[in-house]
């Protein structure tokens, strides 16, 4: 469907097997970064003989620019259904410094109180969260967020929780969570509520909701890279009455009003959050992004990468010897897991890309409390392997993008299939 709008860059790109010939790349590594838009990189080349320093240069440039950075607020604003009028849009470099900002900036404030992430984060959502006193919420056996637990925290803390960070869609499995039902359950009980969007945002539609909601997602990050927008941009939006109370993390050019030898008077937020020269190039190509996915409209799109999962999950399924980590179609980002029995994982990935030309991903996805869940590996084992050298527990993973297709759906299948029927003659080859 979408491939025949020639989106991306790269699409037919040519690359070189092992053996000396030559097929055109099938990337199933989206959930890491996504190819860029061709219209991307079209506007930014309009863009670039006029790129300049933004704010309080009054050369022409410098205008223009400024106009295309501070019309980029209003962009993600709309696209996430969030209000200016009460919400701030922060640029940054990418999901993991978003929320490491949020952190560093709440801390003072949160401290001596309950922040709640889960066992399923990735660990950008988990590591900056542990210098609070952190609980994570439990998931069940099949890798699923355990609501229940998550309202028993909540209650036997009695309003000390004060945020629940979570994950939109997980990385690992790409299971979703009902992130408006979270958020009831959070404000319920006095807490408010981060989004981790990053393999949310770009595969459905997301809305914030009305500040006064009891739905209201209260921060939500995500990346442009994930996104068809590279150079470097992420978003942290949140409400702009607790974010202006509170200091930057970052403290130099950009994020002050006055400044003398004994005092600093900070600008308002966003302003104040954005220190340095921010990445007018970035918030560029993340704006001309959103336009494309506005225009393919959010809904066609989770539609048309539900339908490649689905086809995906039938075809795997019927392959003997293989283990799949996910199977819930209708509630996933289109990200499958899976190992080969008697395979190491990332000999499975560097067979896939020498003799068959597809990208995929290995290993544990930067979530391993949640790849050591879902392979039932106990406390006792992470101990012993961290001493270890070499392999390491962990899947391959595929994920679609819009401009993947049914046929290199059944390529990859293929591939499987031959990987497995010729595995004893792959492992000779391919030695760990």
């Amino acid at each position: 469907m979408y491939n025949n709008y020639n989106l991306v860059l790269g699409e037919n790109a040519i690359v070189p097997l092992i053996d000396g010939r030559k097929v055109r790349y099938v990337n199933l590594d989206n959930a890491a970064t996504t190819p860029a838009f061709k219209k991307v990189v079209e506007d930014l080349l309009d863009f670039l003989p006029y790129y300049s320093s933004i704010h309080r240069g009054m050369g022409y440039k410098s205008q223009v620019s400024t106009k295309l950075y501070d019309d980029g607020r209003k962009v993600v604003a709309k696209f996430v259904g969030a209000d200016l009028n009460n919400s701030s849009v922060i640029f940054v470099k990418n999901t993991t410094e978003a929320i490491n900002k949020l952190s560093n900036m709440l801390y003072n404030k949160y401290k001596d109180d309950i922040i709640l992430s889960t066992e399923m984060e990735h660990h950008s959502n988990d590591l900056p969260w542990r210098k609070f006193k952190l609980e994570h919420v439990k998931i069940d056996n099949h890798g699923k967020l355990c609501l229940n637990d998550l309202e028993e925290r909540l209650k036997k803390h009695g309003g000390k929780v004060k945020l629940v960070a979570v994950t939109g869609a997980s990385n690992v499995t790409g299971y979703k969570n009902d992130i408006h039902y979270i958020a009831r359950i959070a404000h319920k009980y006095g807490a408010k509520i981060l989004v981790d969007g990053a393999q949310l945002v770009p595969h459905a539609p997301v809305n914030v909701k009305a500040i006064d909601s009891e739905e209201h997602i209260d921060y939500l990050v995500f990346s442009a890279h994930k996104m068809y927008a590279p150079f470097g941009i992420g978003v942290l939006i949140g409400a702009k009455d607790e974010l202006e109370n509170l200091p930057p993390d970052y403290s130099g050019g950009g994020t002050v009003d006055v400044v003398t030898l004994d005092s600093v008077k900070w600008l308002h937020t966003p302003e104040k959050d954005e220190s340095g020269s921010p990445n007018v190039v970035g918030v560029v190509a993340l704006t001309s992004a959103i336009k494309t996915l506005d225009k393919l409209g959010m809904k066609n799109i989770e539609e048309y990468e539900n339908r490649l999962l689905k086809h995906a999950i039938r075809s795997l399924q019927r392959v003997k010897g293989l283990n799949m980590y996910c199977s819930d179609c209708n509630k996933n980002v289109s990200i499958i897991t899976f190992n080969v029995d008697g395979m190491y994982h990332e000999t499975v990935a560097k067979i896939l890309s020498y003799e068959f030309g597809i990208g995929v991903r290995s290993g544990c996805f930067c979530a391993h409390p949640y790849i050591q869940r879902l392979l039932n590996i106990s406390e006792e084992e992470v101990k012993k392997i961290s001493k270890l050298a070499g392999s390491r527990p962990g899947m391959v993973r595929i994920s679609f993008g819009i401009y993947n297709t049914l046929e290199e759906v059944d390529y990859f299948v293929y591939a499987i299939k031959k990987i497995i029927s010729n595995k004893e003659s792959y492992l000779k080859k391919y030695k760990n």
